[in-house]
């Protein structure tokens, strides 16, 4: 698939009514303002919901746990950068003299951070709708490959039905301690089983989330024992 279409206005089928919106969605900072820093804050938003919708729609009984590590799977660095060899956007990309000469048109984290910006252009030049039916596609494959493991019980869940089933006492999730600035709330839990006697450490930027680490830690201590 070939983003190029021989159109300087004209990306992945999209034809820009804004051409500058796809020139800045491709100039990398190196090579000046105006950059596509902007447009990729906005573009990884706008992505972030479109795969939202495409894994709520595929998996219904899914929990929120197992979606949210499912879409942080098929929007990680790695992921986009494919994403964005396949639409030749490394050929397109204007960059400075220096990253130019490093190869910056083939480095993942630039050409993440491109497609993210061309996404947020395409929002901003047409709106949600005729964005997401352009990106969709783009991300299709990925989203019908998701292992079922990324779409399957919560650790806490896992954990539970685990000593449930060995007629064992449940877990106790104890807050070790919170800080971080208010922005950035950090929280420690340790998850304690009594049998068989062991524990774990999960750290996250909510104390839901920390008790998820932590669980998955013991699951994992349990299956290595």
């Amino acid at each position: 698939m070939s983003s190029t279409d021989g159109r300087a206005d004209r990306f992945a089928g999209h034809v820009f009514s804004t051409p500058s919106l796809l020139a800045q969605a491709l100039t990398h900072r190196s090579a000046g303002a105006p950059h596509n820093e902007r447009l990729e804050f906005l573009g990884d938003a706008v992505l972030g919901l479109v795969v939202a919708e495409a894994l709520y729609a595929r998996w219904p009984k899914a929990d929120e746990g197992s979606l949210t590590r499912a879409r942080a799977e098929l929007v990680r660095e790695s992921a986009l950068a494919a994403v964005a060899r396949r639409l030749e956007v490394g050929e397109r990309l204007v960059l400075g003299p220096g990253e130019m000469k490093s190869g910056g048109h083939r480095r993942d984290s630039i050409l993440s951070d491109a497609l993210e910006a061309v996404i947020g252009a395409i929002y901003l030049d047409a709106g949600y709708e005729v964005c997401r039916r352009v990106v969709l596609p783009w991300f299709e494959e990925a989203v019908s490959a998701v292992p079922a493991s990324k779409v399957g019980k919560d650790a806490k869940t896992r954990l539970q039905e685990w000593l449930q089933a060995r007629q064992k006492p449940l877990p106790q999730y104890v807050l070790e301690h919170e800080g971080g600035e208010e922005h950035a709330r950090v929280f420690t839990v340790r998850c304690i089983l009594a049998d068989p006697a062991l524990d774990a450490e999960g750290v996250g930027g909510s104390r839901r989330a920390a008790e998820q680490v932590a669980a998955e830690a013991v699951l994992g201590r349990l299956a290595g024992g």
